[in-house]
């Protein structure tokens, strides 16, 4: 049977981004992401949030950890995984995440002038990263 693994997310970041390295030197950054639904039922308008981890990894996790911060807005296209792993006291744990195969990121919240940390942060010209695939 063939699968098809696709995700393409637009939210808001949940925490900033975590930025490690595997021991082979590979950038990692984690990263949440809140992605919010607006809906009516019956008269009333309704919103619900979707909390989602996020792994970018290579030249891209090193993008998002210098230039993305807690609020920002990001849009993910990446891939759902399944991470699975045992605890020092032998349970069993698995949790679903997003590996992020490109990270677009959205315009920055402007400050008003005079403010402390006002102005604007640039982003390099091109601010969409394709990752390298580490699976």
């Amino acid at each position: 049977m063939v699968g098809f693994n696709k995700i393409i997310l637009i939210g808001n970041l949940t925490r900033n981004p975590e930025l490690r390295y595997t021991p082979s030197g590979t950038p990692v950054a984690n990263f949440g992401l809140a992605v919010n639904r607006r809906f009516r039922q019956a008269d009333d308008q309704k919103e619900e949030v979707c909390f989602v981890d996020i792994v970018v990894f290579g030249k891209q996790a090193e993008h998002c950890g210098q230039y993305l911060s807690k609020g920002d807005v990001a849009i993910i296209d990446g891939r759902l995984q399944q991470r699975r792993w045992e605890t020092e006291d032998g349970q069993r744990r698995s949790k679903h995440e997003v590996v992020a195969q490109s990270v677009t990121f959205g315009p920055k919240k402007q400050s008003h002038a005079g403010e402390p940390g006002g102005g604007e942060e640039e982003y390099p010209h091109d601010h969409s990263y394709e990752s390298e695939e580490y699976a």
